[in-house]
């Protein structure tokens, strides 16, 4: 396994779940730290679901102790004008999802983990991560066609 883009992949579901760019960084630190002291799992092949078992766990127990979260960073400017919408409507249509929901495009579309580990993950069958995949997808185009973006 690639330790660095998977370290990558494991900073962007952490900030996902904590919205705060330190705390996912140091939870992603102390994610693979846990994950190279214990070999058991890498032992049985499957280094990548113990990875993000690791990460969710630590990420539970962050939001745990915070009682009040800090406000995500704001879309930067920068770009042009129509790219700053896109993001704005695209980030208002992955709002409209649930947590879980946006956690499964997180992690099958953004950081391409395999179906198989999410199953692992989740504990359901191939089929029924397909299906919740359709039908995000779809919920989010309709978001989307409502809001006059096309995709």
């Amino acid at each position: 396994m690639d330790y660095e883009a998977q370290y990558d992949k494991i900073y962007r579901y952490c900030y996902f779940k904590l919205q705060n760019q330190t705390v996912a960084e140091d939870v992603t630190q102390e994610t693979f730290l846990r994950f190279l002291e214990n070999s058991t799992y890498k032992e049985r092949g499957r280094e990548l679901n113990y990875l993000y078992t690791i990460a969710r766990n630590l990420c539970i127990d962050e939001s745990r102790k915070r009682v009040f979260e800090e406000l995500p960073e704001e879309v930067s400017e920068d770009g042009p004008e129509a790219r700053v919408l896109e993001r704005v409507v695209m980030k208002q249509a992955m709002e409209a999802l649930t947590t879980e929901e946006r956690e499964l495009v997180l992690l099958r579309y953004v950081n391409e983990v395999p179906v198989k580990v999410i199953c692992e993950l989740r504990g359901c069958s191939r089929f029924a991560v397909n299906r919740q995949l359709k039908q995000v997808l779809k919920k989010l185009r309709e978001t989307l066609q409502e809001k006059g973006a096309g995709l």
